[in-house]
């Protein structure tokens, strides 16, 4: 079966001529894979250089150094004779990446209680103040994206640079999960109410039960997809 092109999908914008084409590509390529919902279609995403050439305004040469580039570190593989695809995870491969995330953002957690303002945190409270006369279901592409960038923002609290490169490999396939699932067995209700006892914990300072409460929520994740997912390999 023909897999679907992704290129016209990804949200691109020309290049700028102030920086290397090569590296603005990279950038502007990772960003969109990133932003794209690679598990919400039966068939694989293949990328086409003519098409990405045309949405970044550039010759395809830097394209394909930037694409090589991704492949290198394992966003996208070539196959022969058919092209170069975005990479998508096995189940079995989710589940143990979203079990490393766990173990990461539960750290994150940790030393967000010792490391951040009272601002930062009081700060992911705003992220839910639209849902509060309303359930998530009910607006649930926003709530999707309420729920994606408070886990980003859990990282981000932790004061920790290296920890956010660490997980950014992972978060492209988190993401697109945590996107596609959220709308599944009132998972957005339960979310946003863990999501409510993880703010307590940290306006707490309770290191402990913030570290725990963040660690059980992605391992109920982890649980969801095995349970639930069986559209992955």
């Amino acid at each position: 079966m023909e897999a679907e092109t992704a290129a016209a999908a990804l949200a691109l914008r020309p290049l700028s001529a102030n920086v290397s084409f090569r590296d603005q590509a990279y950038a502007a390529i990772k960003q969109a894979i990133m932003d794209a919902d690679i598990y919400a279609h039966a068939q694989e995403l293949r990328l086409d250089e003519r098409q990405l050439s045309r949405s970044l305004g550039v010759s395809r040469t830097p394209i394909r150094e930037a694409m090589t580039l991704l492949e290198q570190e394992g966003f996208l593989r070539t196959v022969p004779r058919r092209g170069i695809f975005i990479v998508r995870k096995t189940k079995k491969q989710i589940i143990e990446m979203i079990e490393m995330w766990a173990a990461l953002e539960s750290m994150a957690a940790r030393l967000a209680t010792i490391n951040a303002s009272d601002e930062d945190i009081g700060a992911l409270r705003k992220m839910f103040d639209e849902f509060r006369t309303s359930t998530p279901a009910e607006h649930i592409h926003e709530y999707s994206d309420a729920n994606i960038a408070f886990h980003q923002a859990i990282i981000g609290l932790s004061g920790s640079h290296l920890m956010g490169k660490t997980i950014e490999n992972l978060f492209i396939h988190v993401r697109a999960i945590r996107r596609l699932t959220i709308s599944q067995i009132d998972r957005a209700s339960r979310s946003i109410a863990d999501h409510m006892r993880i703010i307590e914990a940290l306006e707490h300072r309770d290191t402990e039960l913030a570290e725990r409460l963040v660690r059980q929520h992605s391992l109920d994740l982890a649980s969801h997809v095995e349970k639930y997912c069986d559209f992955l390999q």
